[in-house]
């Protein structure tokens, strides 16, 4: 049953938020985006880009990689229909992800992960240190083992953030930056209005994809709020030259390393329990500079382009929270964790069709906010 849209909001302009805006205004809706600060300024600007579903893949998280592995195989309908709207979209890279280590431990662990994948029928190599050196020359003459995951891919997010916002505007979205929604009017259990500092705006439906902020929204019943708390991370993006023509994406089990398109490469990332505390720190920023060191020598003369941290939506579970509440009309897309820019395809054409149509995705399923329902 579809259900009525005349006007659609959405809290908050991270990847997730502007991919559902701007495939419902391509659907026909009208649409206004509230953004606290600048649009995809938060998480989804301080994020690698990495669209690895397999080498992200936990123990204990097979859906969310089943998940994962289905948003990736949606990314070229994504940007072509992206290419239909705007210009300068970004490439998707199908550079594979290859996992290295340098000691013992670290073997150890890449074995443990390479017999998992190994059972879920994943493309999957152990390989020897020259095997790795191989296939990254750049890669040190420590390392001792690497993990070659050949289906990963990755995506510049910061140009692909830019090219949504243009299309959302191009097809009559509303972007309203530095515009902090207070409270979400609620009545008979239904979504009646979002109200800012300034005004009050009547909506029909309300999208909740404030990242680590989408708990501190007034109106909603405490207990239909999503349990989400703030990760700290903070990357080092430093400038691509010839002595340092990386390939592809290097993984250890302490940092990851990705080439941009825009001739960066970023090094990252911390996970850290500070709060709302965005301030890069010395100590996790010489960390990072000596775990990527220690796989890369050749980025010790790279020119520093930028140190940043941002907040990750971390939810009870470390899973997205994704779907209509209990309440009429208020839906929510959040808590996607570490992997927002690898999950926002399926999240937002799953979403987008609950919207506007009323079919709950299967994909959906596992992510539902009614999971954290008392006695549930």
């Amino acid at each position: 049953m579809k259900n009525n849209t005349d006007h659609i909001a959405i809290i908050g302009g991270g990847i997730i938020g502007l991919g559902i805006g701007w495939q419902l205004v391509r659907r026909g809706a009208k649409v206004t985006i509230f953004e606290k600060g600048e649009i995809g300024k938060e998480a989804s600007w301080v994020a690698g880009g990495m669209l690895a579903p397999y080498a992200e893949a936990g123990f204990e998280e097979i859906k969310l990689m089943r998940f994962g592995e289905q948003s990736l195989q949606m990314y070229p309908r994504l940007l072509d229909e992206l290419s239909e709207d705007t210009d300068e979209v970004p490439v998707l890279d199908t550079c594979g992800t290859l996992m290295a280590g340098i000691d013992r431990d670290d073997t150890e662990k890449l074995k443990r992960l390479y017999e998992f994948r190994k059972e879920l029928a994943l493309d999957v190599k152990l390989l020897t240190g020259t095997e790795a050196r191989e296939r990254e020359p750049l890669l040190s003459p420590n390392v001792v083992s690497g993990l070659w995951l050949p289906d990963d891919a990755q995506i510049d997010n910061r140009k692909l953030l830019k090219a949504m916002k243009r299309g959302f505007e191009q097809l009559g979205g509303t972007v309203m930056e530095q515009t902090k929604v207070e409270e979400v009017d609620i009545k008979r259990e239904t979504v009646m209005s979002v109200i800012t500092e300034e005004e009050t705006y009547a909506v029909d439906q309300v999208v909740v994809a404030a990242g680590c902020w989408s708990q501190q929204l007034d109106g909603i019943p405490d207990q239909q709020l999503p349990p989400i708390r703030p990760e700290k991370g903070q990357i080092i993006t430093m400038e691509k030259t010839a002595d340092c023509p990386l390939k592809g994406i290097i993984r250890s089990p302490r940092m990851y390393l990705v080439p941009k398109e825009d001739g960066t490469i970023r090094l990252g990332a911390t996970a850290e329990e500070k709060g709302f505390d965005k301030r890069p720190t010395a100590g996790p920023q010489k960390e990072l500079l000596e775990h990527g060191w220690e796989m890369i020598p050749s980025i010790y003369e790279l020119p520093l382009v930028e140190t940043v941290a941002g907040l990750r939506p971390a939810g009870k579970d470390h899973r997205p929270i994704i779907g209509e509440s209990d309440i009429s009309g208020l839906y929510y897309a959040t808590g996607h964790y570490r992997h927002g820019i690898m999950l926002m395809p399926l999240t937002v054409y799953a979403l987008v069709d609950e919207i506007l149509e009323g079919e709950v995705s299967d994909w959906l399923t596992p992510f539902r906010p009614q999971r954290f329902n008392a006695n549930e």
